[in-house]
């Protein structure tokens, strides 16, 4: 059984995967403050809540964007399990062709990503994952992984704006009643979803139109399933497309 860590800027996704199931997928809060021993009885108790027994656990093996955590997140593991943790990076073979300037600078989680996008979907891909940034990655037919975008996240936007003017209230993410708003609420609502829905939407057609040819369209991250209803292009959610491309990569490193 393999227990697969996601370390985003905002939120880290957990998972345990026994054969290519994922027996579950919990969602936690990325905190800096927290020490190796909070987060191994986090873990552990995580493991209990589901009924997992930590001597089952063969593997593990950590995605991470936030460096400072991953010291953190390995030397937790070692208290509970008595298995080699490997960690995405440079020193993982990942089966891709990283067309980039400098390949070691792609973060953790495109790459991860990018291995269960090709593994799991017909190429050419176009992967969104939408947390404390929106990034955006396309993947060409020959499964080259060759670039993309990196915007500011829904929540960071929303957050600017309410903290940079007076009169704008924190907000919830449910859909307006309209696209057109008839009071402060609902025209926040508009704008921070609709508008996030168009620029995936205008992506997407720009995407396309540079390479001359359609694209399998995936999402995934927190706040995608708040975006993905509302776009106007066929988008795939998929929010366990992390967990897997850990568990292909730990495959490949075995």
């Amino acid at each position: 059984m393999l227990f697969a860590i996601d370390i985003g800027n905002t939120n880290m996704v957990i998972g345990c995967i026994d054969k290519e199931k994922i027996l579950f997928s919990e969602r936690l809060s990325t905190d800096h403050s927290k020490t190796a021993l909070e987060y191994a009885l986090l873990f552990k108790n995580i493991l209990d809540l589901h009924g997992i027994d930590r001597s089952d656990v063969s593997g593990a093996i950590i995605a991470s964007v936030v460096p400072p955590i991953t010291a953190i997140m390995t030397e937790a593991l070692g208290k509970i399990v008595s298995c080699n943790v490997k960690i995405v990076g440079p020193g993982l073979k990942n089966g891709l062709k990283i067309c980039m300037d400098n390949p070691a600078q792609v973060g953790a989680d495109l790459i991860v990503a990018a291995v269960a996008g090709v593994r799991d979907y017909t190429c050419p891909l176009i992967l969104i994952d939408m947390g404390t940034a929106t990034t955006i990655t396309f993947v060409d037919k020959d499964k080259n992984y060759c670039g993309g975008m990196i915007l500011p996240g829904l929540r960071v936007s929303l957050d600017s704006l309410t903290s940079r003017t007076s009169q704008l209230p924190r907000i919830s993410l449910d859909p307006p009643k309209r696209l057109i708003g008839k009071n402060t609420l609902d025209c926040m609502k508009s704008g921070i979803l609709y508008g996030n829905a168009s620029m995936l939407d205008g992506m997407i057609d720009r995407i396309e139109e540079e390479i001359g040819s359609t694209a399998t369209v995936i999402a995934t991250g927190g706040l995608a399933s708040a975006i993905v209803p509302l776009c106007r292009h066929e988008i795939i959610l998929d929010d366990d497309l992390l967990l897997r491309g850990l568990l292909y990569i730990y495959e490949r490193n075995s």
